[in-house]
């Protein structure tokens, strides 16, 4: 279980400063790139198309880019994935956040999934030694059982992380219940909570129940809150 930040700039890289939606603009990216520099965020997690921009912005500061595969669906062909993956850590990116075949893993085809994963891990680190690749779970669509065995897929897939959630998904995002469940069978993986992640109160909750880094849009108001307090 992780110990909770003390301060602001520890909790801040924690966090993985996202903005993933569709409709998002040239300036807004740029502006989430200036918090990240600002407020010490760990990660910049953005589509595709925006990782060179990002990394170029970021080159000054300490915060990565992180980008997605297969995002939001997981439903994308594995070497589509896999192709999104390396071209996104050709281009700058130093983790990527895949959508697991969640067909598959409801259907127990582990399998499948491993292979999923897999391939999208070979690309990453075929491009680059060190990129990191978190297996996104839609835990809320979910049975324990079949979030148990998504851990155990991305395990033996040697992922780097198991996440929570998309934060598009209609069932919701993270829960402290579903955390602590990553966390009791990820093994040697780390653990990422994302999405609803909106205020202080609840992104300690999620460290406490033993999150490794939060994915959050309201990163900047959650590090402020903290900041009130100090």
């Amino acid at each position: 279980m992780n110990a909770l930040s003390n301060t602001a700039a520890e909790l801040a890289r924690f966090i993985d400063h996202t903005v993933l939606k569709p409709e998002t603009t040239a300036a807004q990216i740029d502006r989430l790139c200036d918090e990240c520099l600002q407020y010490g965020f760990y990660a910049a997690c953005v589509n595709p198309m925006w990782v060179q921009r990002c990394v170029q912005r970021l080159a000054r500061g300490r915060t990565v880019v992180a980008s997605v595969a297969g995002f939001p669906l997981g439903a994308s062909l594995t070497a589509t994935k896999a192709d999104e993956a390396r071209r996104a850590v050709d281009q700058g990116a130093a983790e990527v956040d895949m959508v697991v075949n969640l067909g598959a893993l409801i259907a127990g085809d582990k399998d499948t999934v491993v292979r999923d994963i897999e391939a999208v891990v070979a690309a990453a680190i075929g491009a680059n030694s060190k990129a990191l690749v978190k297996v996104i779970l839609e835990t809320r669509a979910l049975t324990d059982e079949q979030i148990v065995l998504g851990c155990r897929c991305a395990v033996e897939a040697q992922a780097d992380f198991v996440k929570t959630s998309t934060g598009f998904h209609p069932t919701g995002g993270a829960t402290v219940e579903h955390v602590a469940l990553l966390r009791k069978h990820a093994e040697s993986l780390l653990v990422k909570a994302a999405g609803g992640i909106r205020d202080l109160q609840t992104a300690l909750a999620m460290i406490e129940a033993g999150a490794d880094r939060l994915g959050m849009s309201a990163g900047v108001n959650v590090i402020q809150e903290m900041q009130s307090q100090e």
